[in-house]
Order: structure tokens, then sequence, then C-alpha cells
């Protein structure tokens, strides 16, 4: 089968795409990884409109990538703060490969503005692409896509 008759819209590429496709999601979720957790601190951190923010977040909640927890600090209303729930966690390789693709192509002159740490080692952090048996996938490497589900198919 080739790959033009499969249905591009129902793809996992598609749907992933639709979850968090759009530039502030992706800001949102890097901004969590880094630890901001507080709407006050994302809003603040990202310079996002207070509804825009709103709805980024309840989004990412609904869809399961974000846990809402309450805390009250002492004195003051409950509020609450954002945690990557194990789904939400999971994007992680897939912003660095963001970040990593952006040092590379989009950087300028004076290079990249941070680097992504092992706080075990303090070596920077890269993404691979391997194989089920362990072999790494290079830019070069070719690679083929084949259909699993009839239900992909264009139609």
């Amino acid at each position: 089968m080739d790959f033009r008759e499969l249905d591009s819209t129902r793809c996992s590429v598609a749907r992933t795409a639709a979850l968090v496709g759009d530039a502030w999601t992706v800001l949102v979720l890097r901004d969590l990884f880094n630890g901001i957790r507080r709407f006050d601190d994302l809003a603040a951190h990202l310079g996002i409109a207070r509804n825009v923010l709103t709805r980024r977040l309840t989004h990412l909640t609904d869809a399961g990538l974000v846990d809402r927890v309450p805390y009250r600090e002492p004195g003051r209303r409950e509020r609450h703060e954002y945690r990557l729930t194990p789904a939400g966690r999971d994007l992680r390789p897939v912003v660095l490969a963001m970040l990593e693709y952006g040092d590379r192509h989009l950087a300028g002159p004076d290079g990249p503005p941070m680097r992504v740490e092992h706080a075990g080692c303090g070596e920077p952090v890269h993404v691979e692409v391997r194989c089920a048996e362990g072999h790494l996938v290079e830019r070069e490497t070719r690679l083929r896509t084949v259909p699993l589900a009839p239900a992909l198919r264009a139609g």
C-alpha cells in the first residue's frame, strides 16, 4: 500500500498536532517541564493573555496531559497549580526535539540562549531516535511507513 492511500487526518501525527499544535500550547508545556506550575507565574513568564492561558490549560487538562492541583498560601484563597501527568511527561522528547531543531537551524549568529543539561552529570541532553533493535536512526537513515489498520485508508 502506498502512503498516499492512507487517511492523513487520522494518523498519530495529525492527532498529536491537533492536541498540542499551536505555539502557546507548546510554550505552556515547555514552562511546565521547566517547573513553572502556577497560573500567575505562567502568565508572567510567557507574556500570554490570561484568557488565552486559561483556554490552553483547560485544553491540556481535558486532554489528560495536565492535572489541576489546588494549593493555598497562608491567608490567601485557594488557587491551583498545573502538573504534567505521565501522558504529558511523555511529550518531553517532542519539546526537546523542537529545542534541538531550533538550536541547530534558528538560533542566529549568537547561538542558542540556553541548553538543557542532565542534572546528574551536567552534560547537554539531545534527542536520539532508535529502532526497537537499538539501531540509531540518523537523518540519512531510510524509513518506511507501514499501514496497520484498514480504518486509516482514505476513502
